[in-house]
């Protein structure tokens, strides 16, 4: 909706910017335009001083013909009938002596977003990607993706895609950067950019001469390149090796994904290169930058699968701070509770007791949640400092004990006793409904070791017809049915009232059926009833032994430094699903060796300082 007073407002910039004196007047005409942009920019229609911008554009004022290129390129689609009048303003400046105008000139012409505009781009490009100027051919570049882009689906020229690739042994480094980009955009549908040995090589010798931007571009770029021999393997280790120590976060895991691609075959190689990053990742991990240090500690969540002791003698990085956000304390308490050995348990354990009477209720139970999958190693010292919660009596602490011990006795049976005990007098703390099913499952399952387990459960039998959640309930008829086998005298009477009321009243059919069940096969006696329940089941602790294999470098070599560690891999596949690429590199392989000279061995050669890695 424009603003009160808007029609008034562009009535007075129009006049203003047909004034002849204020035209004479450099500072006055370029503070008129400069308005103009600051009610474009505010949702103001100004397309009505179209024409007037158009004349604007004729001037020495650099500032003055950015302005006006910044409206062109806005309203140009909304006239394109005066649109022309810009597009041949647009070429004249793409003639301009200036570079600095011609690359202004042309980067607005790729901007404009308006039918037939293809036709008028393509010899600018052309004569762009020619220039003496370094920053034309960089916009030039740039241009051809976005041209392609215009066209749509159409035919990929092949004449301009040999220039791009020809363009890649140019003097000024953006401009390489810059032709790897549009080649991948160009090429999508053929798969991308192609790198071969030629380009490979090319590639590594130009990284010295290339930004921190760059640097990392041209190394996610050579993942596409494979060594034909051990020999060239090394070299490029050998040469890349001082990216590793890069001040740059994004060229340190850049090079490290390479590493670890490249030497997939030799363990050693991959051990020494995860070993080297651990002085920048630690620094990322306590960078002032949030999304930094989220994303680190995501990747060495992902090392720590392989390599479970790599940070463990630097544990006290990963302790929380106040002022940190909820989502970075959750991954580092991840990380804490892989980071757990004989020497820092108990220091780590008393970090994580501290987070557990948080403000936070979320980061509360995420503590007690981390010193349950501690308490899979070291279970009497977890259990000991789970019980004294207990004490505290908060609800959502009671919840998330409760339920960490209901997969603690599945996991490590040992515990069974102390974890029996402990659950006296917690049943009016927990109140949700993850709570209440674990605490009934304890004391289904373990009853017979709760001395008041019959009556906690009568007093959810009692308010059965005001529970909310049907899960409970399903929980509750398997947990007394289990109890009445070795409790009978006691439960006899409750779990006729249960089962009367989830049969005749009841009006949630899953909880009715199950009732329904259970009520037929008690009739079939309580020896078939305690065969169907109490079977034997499988050893628990095979899932534990699962939990803690450690998985090889290879597994998620491929995914380090992608989003893959930061949304997970089996969510991140499902996002990606409708992007799916079909490559045909035929093509593309065949223009690239012809450009680049495959058979040419001079531009194969790598210039490698003293070498680091070798032959095992």
């Amino acid at each position: 909706m424009p603003y009160l007073g808007s029609e008034d407002t562009v009535k007075e910039l129009k006049k203003a910017l047909s004034n002849p004196h204020i035209q004479a007047d450099p500072l006055r005409y370029r503070n008129v335009i400069q308005r103009v942009i600051r009610h474009m920019t505010q949702g103001v229609d100004v397309s009505s001083v179209f024409m007037e911008m158009v004349k604007a554009s004729a001037t020495i004022d650099i500032v003055q013909k950015k302005l006006v290129y910044l409206y062109m390129c806005t309203y140009a689609p909304l006239k394109p009938d005066l649109a022309l009048l810009a597009i041949n303003t647009l070429c004249k400046d793409c003639s301009d002596p200036n570079p600095m105008v011609r690359g202004l000139a042309l980067r607005s012409m790729c901007s404009l977003r308006m039918p037939g505009i293809q036709e008028h781009l393509q010899q600018p490009i052309r004569n762009g990607l020619r220039d003496k100027a370094s920053y034309v051919r960089r916009v030039a570049v740039l241009g051809c993706a976005k041209m392609q882009k215009l066209q749509g689906d159409g035919e990929v020229d092949g004449a301009l895609v040999n220039e791009l690739y020809s363009l890649l042994r140019d003097q000024d480094p953006i401009v390489v950067v810059n032709c790897l980009r549009s080649l991948e955009e160009i090429l999508a549908c053929e798969g991308g950019v192609v790198i071969n040995k030629p380009i490979a090589h090319h590639l590594l010798n130009r990284m010295p001469d290339l930004d921190q931007w760059g640097q990392s571009e041209v190394l996610t770029f050579l993942l596409r390149y494979k060594p034909r021999c051990e020999e060239e393997l090394f070299d490029i280790l050998n040469l890349l090796d001082g990216y590793l120590k890069s001040s740059s976060p994004s060229v340190v895991m850049a090079a490290t994904k390479l590493f670890l691609v490249l030497a997939r075959d030799f363990p050693h190689v991959q051990t020494d290169v995860l070993v080297r990053i651990k002085g920048p990742l630690l620094a990322a991990c306590t960078s002032e930058s949030r999304e930094l240090c989220f994303t680190a500690l995501c990747h060495v969540r992902q090392i720590l699968d392989s390599l479970p002791g790599h940070f463990s003698s630097h544990y006290k990085k990963f302790f929380c701070s106040y002022s940190e956000p909820h989502y970075i304390k959750c991954q580092k308490m991840d990380v804490l509770c892989k980071l757990v050995n004989d020497e820092n348990m108990q220091q780590i354990l008393e970090e994580l007791r501290g987070y557990c009477t948080d403000v936070s209720a979320e980061l509360a139970q995420g503590a007690i949640f981390a010193i349950g999958n501690i308490a899979r190693t070291y279970t009497e010292q977890c259990v000991r400092i789970l019980t004294e919660l207990l004490e505290l009596k908060q609800e959502h602490i009671t919840s998330a004990v409760v339920q960490v011990f209901r997969d603690l006795v599945w996991l490590c049976p040992q515990c069974i006793e102390s974890v029996s005990q402990a659950l006296c007098d917690c049943e009016e703390a927990v109140q949700d409904s993850e709570g209440k099913q674990a605490l009934i499952w304890l004391l289904g399952v373990h009853g017979e070791r709760v001395p008041n387990a019959p009556y906690v459960l009568e007093d959810f039998v009692e308010n059965v017809k005001s529970e909310a959640f049907s899960a409970v309930k399903v929980e509750l008829l398997t947990a007394l049915v289990r109890l009445f086998l070795v409790r009978p005298a006691e439960c006899q009477d409750m779990l006729g009232r249960l089962l009367y009321y989830c049969i005749e009243e009841e009006t949630d059919m899953m909880v009715r059926d199950r009732a329904l069940f259970y009520y037929r096969l008690l009739q079939a006696g309580t020896e078939e009833t305690k065969r169907f329940l109490c079977s034997p089941t499988a050893d628990h602790s095979l899932r534990l032994l699962e939990d803690q294999a450690e998985c090889s470098v290879n597994a998620w070599a491929s995914d380090f430094n992608t989003l893959v560690p930061i949304y997970g891999k089996e969510q991140w596949a499902a996002m990606t699903a409708n992007q799916v690429v079909e490559f045909h590199h035929k093509d593309s392989v065949c223009e690239a060796s012809t450009v680049m000279g495959e058979g040419n061995t001079s531009s194969g050669h790598i210039t490698s300082p003293q070498p680091l890695y070798s032959f095992p």
